[in-house]
């Protein structure tokens, strides 16, 4: 099978495509014919060599975190899923391998596709939705009424997490540029911060919730934007104690953890606002239900562009220029 393949960490450095052999599933696992693959932020950092602490990979290895396409075998212990089945999913870590014409998938991390979207409409979704449900309802527990503030509302996780915070009855407030101000009001967001202009620390107070997707500066300043009691969940660092435990990391990766994010630590303690680090987990069980979600009309998908499975280095390319609105996908099939 076709594949693009990470042969060594090089920031920028272009994935080679190669010839691999098809995957054979374990007893738990199924295989799926690619026909879409979204592409992240996430494979860049890999690429980059900047998660190399917290996900070690042996190299070489096939990037590619969110898929969508057609079940053709699944393993023996297998019960929901059979051949023929279009799915879904956002691939273990560990055992990524999108950017490929076929790949293995544990049957817990998978989910039917939602009826009315395309495969590459699906690809969009997996990673960013879960991230938005595991930051607003697993770990913000947001209820109708409150308030949140959604860094970056038309990148990929913002377009998704306005949609959702809306549907559970929140007051969404979010930043974007100029041209994408009229863009996400029609997501949902009731407070739009044009960063080219304002500041968002000047315009926002009493914020319930701030899901912080940006860089150091921007994690400080969402500080102030709280309420007393307030919840900072933050999807771009640093990672905390809570998460370096969660993912049983060495001694000496705990540390570090502890030292990266103790001055952001002290800083929400001394305001009484809890900080966490969300690096989101793949679940089947949660993209069933965001999978509901989309077949009732309640969220949609927000594609920027599709490049051919050929052109996956230029659509990381994409993605790395930091001006998409919404998801970039590849076509594999």
């Amino acid at each position: 099978m076709k594949a693009f393949v990470l042969t060594g960490y090089n920031k920028k450095a272009p994935l080679q495509p190669m010839d691999m052999p098809v995957p054979t599933p374990n007893d738990d696992e199924v295989l799926v014919q690619v026909h879409a693959a979204g592409v992240n932020v996430l494979d860049s950092k890999l690429r980059d060599g900047e998660f190399k602490l917290i996900l070690p990979y042996h190299l070489p290895v096939i990037l590619g975190h969110d898929v969508a396409g057609v079940v053709v075998q699944v393993g023996a212990r297998v019960r929901q899923f059979q051949p023929g089945d279009e799915v879904y999913a956002r691939l273990d870590d560990f055992r990524i391998g999108g950017f490929a014409e076929f790949v293995v998938v544990q049957e817990a991390s998978l989910a039917p596709k939602p009826k009315g979207l395309t495969m590459e409409e699906a690809a969009s979704v997996p990673l960013v939705a879960l991230t938005a449900w595991q930051a607003l309802v697993e770990k913000a527990q947001l209820k109708p009424g409150q308030k949140v503030f959604i860094q970056a509302g038309s990148g990929g996780v913002g377009t998704l997490a306005i949609q959702l915070a809306k549907h559970l009855g929140a007051t969404v407030a979010t930043t974007t540029s100029t041209a994408n101000v009229a863009f996400v009001k029609g997501l949902g967001a009731d407070t739009v911060v044009d960063y080219k202009t304002q500041s968002f620390a000047d315009v926002l107070r009493d914020q319930d919730v701030v899901l912080n997707s940006q860089d150091t500066k921007t994690l400080q300043q969402s500080v102030g934007v709280l309420k007393r009691g307030g919840k900072l969940i933050s999807i771009s660092g640093p990672p905390d104690p809570a998460f370096g435990q969660a993912i049983a990391a060495p001694g000496f990766v705990r540390v570090v953890m502890w030292l990266l994010s103790a001055g952001i630590r002290r800083l929400a303690k001394r305001r009484s606002i809890a900080y966490a680090f969300l690096f989101m987990r793949p679940s089947g069980a949660q993209l069933r239900e965001i999978t509901a979600l989309f077949d009732a009309g309640v969220l949609r998908p927000v594609v920027d562009r599709v490049f051919p499975f050929e052109s996956t280095n230029e659509a990381m390319a994409y993605v790395d220029a930091g001006r998409s609105r919404g998801k970039v996908v590849v076509k594999v099939r």
